[in-house]
Formats: structure tokens, C-alpha cells, sequence
């Protein structure tokens, strides 16, 4: 058409229509070619150098005082680390109330809130923040319902919790909530970003 740009992309596609399968697979190699020349910089989706090609994502998870004076710690850190989780910070703390009061803001209305902010300002907290793809989600499938009459054999609560008072550990609920509770919980200062030499274990078939 007269006056149109050319257009080094549509000068593959500007010929006869391609008569057999050989030649469709040739002018797609010749668009990779051409998308991928020094005039466009490789415009194709490439995972960047040394990293996963997944999103990852990161969650808050907290052994509860419970599951703290039972010695549950290194138990929960195996699970995450066996499952190929990342860990990017963890610190133990006695939290102040004013954190728990953030951290559980919206059970504030509930009758069992008092008992609540009691039992976990009353021993030891371990915080870490876990980094992987679909943390936040796989997180919440590991440590079970809350309820240890509920939690399925296999998960942290449905292995380890007593009560549902006493339920060991908290993690995060979605993406959002554990942005929140990571900032609520740690510095930007407390978190690292390490390389861990490409081992993703939770992608990949043992």
C-alpha cells in the first residue's frame, strides 16, 4: 500500500501463503531470527541469568509460643527448606502488643481476642519470611486448618497441634496479607537477598 512504513516484521509475513509444513516452520525460525537480531534486541521472554523463570512470592510464617517451648522450630524450618522454600529472614522476639494488635486487627471484635493477645505475648515467637513460587498459597496448604480437629495427617497442625488455641504456627493468607505482615514484622533491613544456586526443589520431581 502506498505510503505504509515498511515494517521488517511483516515482510515474513508478506509472501505467498506457505503451501506445506516445512515452510511454515521455516518463516517462524525467520521470525525468531529477526526478532532476535541486533535491530530488536531479542524482543522474546527469556528467564534472567542464574534465576527461576517463575514469579516468586513471599510470606510471613511465625511458630507460635506453643510450638516454640515444644521445639518445633527446626521441624517447621525443615518442612519449608525440604519444599524448596528460600529463607530471606527470621528472628525470635517476646512480640509486643502492639504489633499482635496490628498483626490480629481484624479479630479485634471477637470474644476469644483477650485470650489471644495474652497466649502470644506470653512466650517466645519465631518470625521468618519464606521466598519461593506460590509460597503464600502452598504455605497455607502445609500447616493445615486451624483447627487441630480439622488439620489433615501430614500437615504441621494436623502433625503437631493440640488445640485449636494452641495451633503452633501462623502463615499468611494471600499475597496481600503477607506484604503487610512482613513489613509489620521486619525491617527491609532484616531481609536478604542470597543466591541459592538455582535450587528450586518444589518445581522439580525428586
Amino acid at each position: 500500500m502506498r505510503g505504509t512504513a515498511h515494517c521488517p516484521l511483516c515482510a515474513v509475513f508478506s509472501e505467498a501463503p506457505a503451501r506445506t509444513m516445512g515452510s511454515l516452520f521455516g518463516r517462524v525460525a525467520a521470525l525468531r531470527a529477526l526478532l532476535c537480531g541486533p535491530r530488536f534486541q531479542c524482543l522474546l521472554v527469556r528467564p534472567s541469568s542464574g534465576g527461576p523463570p517463575w514469579p516468586q512470592e513471599r510470606t510471613l510464617v511465625a511458630v507460635k509460643p506453643d510450638g516454640v517451648q515444644r521445639r518445633l522450630v527446626g521441624t517447621v524450618i525443615q518442612r519449608f527448606e525440604r519444599r524448596g522454600f528460600k529463607l530471606v529472614g527470621m528472628k525470635m522476639l517476646q512480640a509486643p502488643e502492639s504489633i499482635l494488635a496490628e498483626h490480629y486487627r481484624d479479630l479485634q471484635r471477637k470474644p476469644f481476642y483477650p485470650a489471644l493477645i495474652s497466649y502470644m505475648s506470653s512466650g517466645p515467637v519465631v518470625a521468618m519470611v519464606w521466598e519461593g513460587h506460590n509460597v503464600v498459597h502452598i504455605s497455607r496448604a502445609m500447616i493445615g486448618h486451624t483447627d487441630s480437629t480439622e488439620a489433615a495427617p501430614g500437615t504441621i497442625r494436623g502433625d503437631f497441634s493440640v488445640h485449636i488455641s494452641r495451633n503452633v504456627i501462623h502463615a499468611s493468607d494471600s499475597v496481600d496479607g503477607a506484604q503487610r505482615e512482613i513489613e509489620l514484622w521486619f525491617q527491609s533491613s532484616e531481609l536478604l537477598n542470597w543466591a541459592d544456586g538455582g535450587h528450586h526443589s518444589s518445581c522439580y520431581p525428586a
